[in-house]
């Protein structure tokens, strides 16, 4: 899998995640927990109201980078979920080529603030995701370390569909990878990389017979762990759940795991290197 950057974000390169809570403190107490987070309130330029304290989004630091930043739900009906956002030079013509594409624009491109433009959009399949054009605020300053994001995939129902949209979108090079308990998984790679796993920024897989039968098309967020079990023994301890046990895969060691707010996640342990 490509180093992920840390400036100069390519276009589709993930470059930022948030996760949307219903209670930020809470979020904060049990990343900061589970990962060493610390966090720090940041102005969105939306105008204050009486709530304000309770709407203010944090971001997260490990060891003093930037990681990820929880937000609060502006609405009871929006999922509890992470998010991840790609980059893009140019957020408006993307969010044109996405709904040309047979995506939809769910949030049109907007400022915020200095930092950047972003956007909300989905696939044909509706999994969302984000678009972030960089102002002042380029996207993660950690990643691919310890406590930090380092892979994201989506899952599809249907490949034929989702992957000449996510190729025609981002220009990406795909490579079909062997099939792991008979699900498929196609590698992305950004446009003017060769297409493998050692560029590989991302990757879909498609909902199997191992999800529930209204699992809609979703993106999966992972944080790489010095240690898969102990994280996942960590989230129940915190009031979290655990979707997937931890298991070995061909890239180390991983689980699924959820929030004890109903976010889902993935952590990945690198392979023990040989001895």
């Amino acid at each position: 899998m490509a180093d992920i950057p840390v400036a100069g974000y390519a276009q589709g390169v993930p470059c930022w995640i948030d996760a949307l809570l219903p209670d930020v403190e809470a979020g904060k107490r049990f990343y900061g927990a589970l990962f060493g987070w610390t966090f720090e309130a940041f102005e969105t330029g939306e105008t204050p109201g009486a709530t304000a304290p309770a709407r203010t989004p944090a971001r997260a630091y490990s060891e003093g980078r930037a990681v990820a930043a929880l937000a609060p739900k502006r609405d009871g009906r929006m999922p509890t979920v992470w998010n991840v956002y790609f980059a893009t030079p140019d957020a408006y013509a993307l969010a044109r080529t996405v709904r040309d594409a047979g995506g939809q624009v769910v949030t049109a491109p907007v400022p915020v603030g200095a930092y950047g433009t972003v956007a909300l959009v989905t696939d044909p399949e509706g999994a969302v995701f984000g678009l972030w054009q960089a102002g002042t605020y380029p996207g993660f300053e950690k990643s691919g370390e310890p406590d930090s994001f380092c892979w994201t995939e989506v899952y599809s129902r249907d490949g034929g569909v989702v992957d000449p949209f996510y190729e025609s979108v981002f220009g990406y090079g795909g490579t079909d990878m062997p099939e792991i308990d008979g699900t498929a998984y196609r590698l992305w790679s950004p446009a003017g990389t060769p297409p493998g796993p050692e560029t590989a920024i991302g990757g879909r897989s498609l909902v199997s017979g191992a999800f529930p039968a209204e699992m809609p098309a979703h993106f999966l967020v992972y944080f790489n762990v010095a240690d898969c079990d102990a994280a996942a023994a960590r989230t129940r301890a915190l009031g979290g759940r655990v979707r997937a046990e931890p298991f070995d895969i061909p890239y180390g060691r991983m689980a699924v795991l959820v929030d004890n707010q109903g976010a889902g996640f993935a952590v990945l342990q690198d392979p023990e290197p040989p001895s």
